[in-house]
Order: structure tokens, then C-alpha cells, then sequence
């Protein structure tokens, strides 16, 4: 491990909850949301969007994996959401992961993504997709370092900056479930 990367013994592993933790994801989201292309949103969320997107985590069974360093600070975190919404697509999901401005660079994301890997193993699911801005080399390079090809990108899918974005996918294949289901 580099110097420069995360090791468990600095940062703790957890499970995010609203009451302590969504004002920090908040913070993660809409600096990424203001300062690059790795939202396709324009406007910083609220705390009211928070609240939604708790609760539909909840709801479903999503996890919200995050990282904190010794004094609790949240320096990143990661989560799966929905990636279709017709029933077949009941294995798949799409994942995603942000760290905190000041702390990127440092492996934590690799961490987040190895745990959620595991997570998804253990819900039995089949496929992750992750959807990055074919401009972002770094998320590109962590998810083929674990793993994930690509899947295809779709050209100009977004608009921001002043500029049009591509959408590139890229996807694990697990190999769970062991006894996938119809219906």
C-alpha cells in the first residue's frame, strides 16, 4: 500500500445513518454537485432531499456504507440504488461512491468499493453498474483495478459546464444469486 493510500487502522468502517450522518453526505454531495461533472445534477440538494433519499435507502434494504477517521468525521461514502425499475432487473444495481474533496486520492473510495462489492455478494445480487463520466480516469481506473468492464457509453448524454458529457458504464458480474428466481 502507498504511503498516500488508506489503511482500516486510520479510518473505521460504517454504516451511515440520517441522524448522524446526513448533513456530512449532504456536504459530499453538493460540493461534487457545484465543482465537477461526477453528478449530473445543477442544483445542491437539501436537507429535505436528504430525508427522501434516507428513506428509500431504508425502504429497500440499500446500504449506506461510509468511512470516518479517528474523531468521526465522514470522509466518504458509498451506496447502491435501483437500477431499473421493472422486476427483472431485481439482481442488478446501480451503485456509487463519493469521497470528501479533501480527502480523495487516499484509496478510501477502494475500501467503500470493496465493502459494498461484498455487500452485494451477500444480498445475492448479480450485476453492479456503475455510471462515471468518461472524463473521470481515476473512478474509471478504481473500477477496472476491481474488476468492473465496460458496458458501453452513451455519447452526450448529459449537459454541464457548458459542455456536453458522456456516460460511460461499467459493470461487475458476481456470481450470485446461486438460485436466481422469476417473479
Amino acid at each position: 500500500m502507498s504511503q498516500s493510500e488508506a489503511s482500516l487502522t486510520e479510518f473505521k468502517l460504517i454504516e451511515c445513518n440520517e441522524t448522524e450522518h446526513a448533513v456530512a453526505i449532504l456536504e459530499i454531495l453538493n460540493e461534487a454537485i457545484l465543482n465537477s461533472t461526477a453528478l449530473y445534477d445543477y442544483q445542491p440538494r437539501t436537507l429535505k432531499n436528504m430525508q427522501t433519499w434516507f428513506a428509500t435507502k431504508r425502504e429497500q434494504n440499500f446500504p449506506i456504507l461510509g468511512i470516518i477517521n479517528p474523531t468521526g468525521k465522514l470522509l466518504g461514502f458509498a451506496t447502491w440504488g435501483t437500477f431499473r425499475a421493472f422486476p427483472a432487473y431485481k439482481y442488478t444495481v446501480e451503485h456509487s461512491v463519493y469521497i470528501h474533496h479533501e480527502h480523495r486520492g487516499c484509496g478510501l473510495s477502494k475500501i467503500l468499493m470493496q465493502t459494498l462489492i461484498e455487500k452485494a455478494q451477500q444480498q445475492q445480487l448479480h450485476v453492479m453498474v456503475g455510471c462515471i463520466d468518461a472524463e473521470n480516469t481515476a473512478s474509471i481506473r478504481l473500477h477496472q483495478k476491481l474488476g468492473f468492464t465496460h458496458s458501453g457509453t452513451i455519447q452526450q448524454a448529459g449537459f454541464k459546464f457548458g459542455c456536453w458529457l458522456d456516460a460511460a458504464f461499467y459493470q461487475l458480474t458476481l456470481t450470485t444469486p446461486l438460485d436466481p428466481l422469476d417473479g
